[in-house]
This record gives structure tokens, C-alpha cells and sequence, in this order.
């Protein structure tokens, strides 16, 4: 059998098993040869693929407890993209390993390249900072300009906040080391984090001596920072990402318009907050209509159809399907009229949730729920 070389992996698949019952290693990687054959045609056949050095050695970690087995796979694979995402949701669709009942999911798909190329920023960086006499660096390429703002990111403070250059006479305050880290990118260097919701000490002092601006996210957690942070510390400026964005994710365009249309403090109290607030009381006004046992049987029939998939099915009032689509595309969906029931094949993280509250969405149907803060009827499939 031929064996991957280290250098050929390109990606590892990472997932995690519970089994209803005892099994041991050899039960598990027979299970994903075994249940995938002839499930993905010749080319995608994970014995032939062993074979071939286009998937590595499968490695499998477990534990029994109380009859019961958890553990984690792990595969090495030298297939592009597609087909080792294709080779992830197939593992998915093992349902039983040896004599029991299993649940099998992928947790993530790590770029192990990724860190190679991390490695060789971070080197050229180094080297680049040892050229002496050389003046003209217009053909850097725009990934090391980037990693040259980057280095620009520092400790400030007791706490050891991220923070940029506050040198000068004003200051922007953002809630975590990702929102300054983005902001250094798009060119704004007075920038520092609170690195949570409670307000740091420094950030107080700083307010005192400088100008002071709250850039937040555009979420009810936005709002709540505001209102913590105004009433602990000298703030002069609030400033407010566009609606559901965070700052970590705005371009150079929304950063700079967010920026310009600040608010004094005591003008956003009067007018930001209350829009929030209209929008809380539009939530509770939305009568909930909720799905019935028979309409849950009926739903989770069509979901069946999902498994092995990371999908999501749109259902109207009278369970007519609207739309099926990847659940990665639920944010940006649109559709006619607002849908009785979203229902997808995994688990309701706060991204889903979010969008089918967009969505106008009454019911959303789910195996887990990593977050339940909605005014949305939550129902476990």
C-alpha cells in the first residue's frame, strides 16, 4: 500500500464519533472503508485512493465509557479542495460502526499548507528587515505589506491589550484583538481592544487624556458594549459597524463611512439606541405560530433527504418547500415572503440563527443549538 508523503498532505480532516455501544479501532476504520465503497464512484474510492497515496494513514483515537465510545478520526489528504470536502461529508453518512449505532461529524478541515505559508511570511519578514541600503521596495508583494502593518500591532497597557499606534491626540476603542488586527489592515493605526465586554482600566485612562471613539459592532452586543462602556468611561464619539456586521469583517469603505458618521455620545443616547429598541419591540410583536408533532414528522421526513450534507430547507406555511440550499448560503438567501420553518441537517450556530431571524423565519428546526438567545421557536429534529 502506498504511503502519503508529509510533504504531499495538503489537507487533515478532523471528526469526532459516539458510538451506542463498545468498539475498538479496527471496527472504526472498517466502518469508513467498508460504508463509503461504491458510495462516491471509482475515482473518490478510499481504498484505491489509499493505495494511490492520495489519502494517508487513518488515525483513530477512542475511549469506552459506560458502554458508550467517543473518540476522534483523523485523515491526511493530498486531494484538492472538493474532493477531500466531498471524502469529509461522506464519513457523515456512516450511521453504525461494527454493532452500534453511530453519530460521525467533521469538525473542521485544516489547510495544512496554511502554515507553511504562515512560516514563510513570518521569514520573510525577518529577512526583509536585515536588507540594508536597498530603497525601493514598490514590488513587495500586498500580502508582506499587509504582515508589515500587522507588526505594528502591540501590547498596551497592565492588561496587555492589542492595540496599534496611540501616539497621537485620538483614540478608537473595538472589542477584540480581530477588530484591530483588521483595522491595521485597512490603514488606521489608533486603534486598541477592551478584549471583552468588561472595560479595562486602561482604556479608562486613555479616555481621559485623549479623544476618545466606541467603534462596535452592529448586534444587540454592540449596544450593550455602549452602554457599559459610556457609563464607565470618558467617551466622546460612538461609532456603529453597518447592521449585523461585526468589525472584524468591514472593508477599508465601511470602516471609513461607519468613522465619519460618529455620533457624540450624548446624541447616539438619544437616537441609536432607540432604533435598537424599536427593533427589539418589532421582535416581540411577531406572532409565533408553532410547528405541530405531525408537521414535525412530515418536516423531518424531506430533512432526510440532507444527510451526509451540510444543507438547509426553506418550508412555507403549508410545508411546500421554498428553497434547498447549502446552509453557508443561508445569510445571503432571498426569497419570496418569510418562511414557516427553516430546517438544516446539523447544528444552529449564532451565523444560522441570525439569518433566519433575517429571514423573518418562525420555526427552525435543528439537531443542536449552539445558541438560543431568539425570539425564533427552536425545535430539535
Amino acid at each position: 500500500m502506498a504511503k502519503i508523503s508529509p510533504v504531499s498532505i495538503k489537507y487533515i480532516i478532523y471528526a469526532k464519533f459516539s458510538a451506542e455501544g463498545v468498539i475498538e479501532k479496527p471496527d472504526v476504520i472498517g466502518a469508513v472503508f467498508g460504508q463509503t465503497e461504491g458510495l462516491l464512484g471509482e475515482d473518490l474510492e478510499m481504498r484505491e485512493l489509499q493505495k494511490q497515496g492520495k489519502i494517508g494513514r487513518i488515525e483513530v483515537s477512542l475511549e469506552s465509557k459506560e458502554s458508550k465510545t467517543l473518540g476522534e478520526i483523523e485523515i491526511p489528504s493530498a486531494l484538492d479542495k472538493t474532493e477531500t470536502t466531498i471524502i469529509a461529508a461522506a464519513l457523515e453518512t456512516i450511521e453504525r460502526i461494527g454493532p452500534s449505532d453511530t453519530r460521525i461529524e467533521v469538525e473542521k478541515i485544516e489547510d495544512v499548507r496554511g502554515n507553511k505559508r504562515e512560516y514563510i511570511m513570518e521569514r520573510a519578514k525577518a529577512l526583509m528587515s536585515k536588507i540594508h541600503g536597498e530603497s525601493n521596495m514598490e514590488n513587495m508583494e500586498e500580502e508582506l505589506r499587509d504582515s508589515a502593518k500587522l507588526a505594528r500591532l502591540q501590547e498596551y497597557g497592565t492588561e496587555n491589550l492589542p492595540a496599534g499606534d496611540l501616539s497621537g491626540e485620538e483614540v478608537i476603542v473595538v472589542e477584540g484583538r480581530a477588530d484591530v488586527v483588521n483595522m491595521l489592515k485597512k490603514g488606521i493605526k489608533n486603534v486598541i481592544a477592551m478584549n471583552g465586554v468588561y472595560l479595562p482600566e486602561t482604556i479608562k485612562e486613555l479616555s481621559n487624556n485623549k479623544e476618545t471613539t466606541l467603534f462596535v459592532d452592529g448586534d444587540r452586543g454592540g449596544q450593550l458594549i455602549i452602554k457599559n462602556v459610556t457609563g464607565n468611561a470618558k467617551i466622546d464619539y460612538i461609532a456603529v459597524a453597518p447592521d449585523g456586521k461585526e468589525v472584524e469583517e468591514l472593508t477599508s469603505k465601511e470602516i471609513l463611512q461607519a468613522l465619519r458618521k460618529k455620533s457624540k455620545v450624548g446624541e447616539y443616547s438619544k437616537k441609536g439606541s432607540r432604533v435598537y429598541e424599536e427593533k427589539e419591540e418589532k421582535k416581540e410583536d411577531i406572532k409565533i405560530k408553532k410547528v405541530t408533532s405531525k408537521e414535525k414528522e412530515k418536516i423531518k421526513e424531506v430533512l432526510g433527504e440532507l444527510v451526509g450534507t451540510r444543507g438547509a430547507i426553506l418550508f412555507d406555511d403549508e410545508l411546500g418547500v421554498m428553497k434547498k440550499i447549502p446552509i453557508s448560503q443561508l445569510s445571503s438567501v432571498r426569497v419570496n415572503g418569510s418562511p414557516y420553518v427553516v430546517a438544516i441537517n446539523g447544528t444552529a450556530t449564532p451565523p444560522v440563527i441570525k439569518s433566519a431571524e433575517r429571514l423573518g423565519c418562525q420555526n427552525l428546526m435543528a439537531k443542536n443549538f449552539a445558541y438560543t438567545d431568539t425570539y425564533i421557536n427552536l425545535v430539535s429534529v
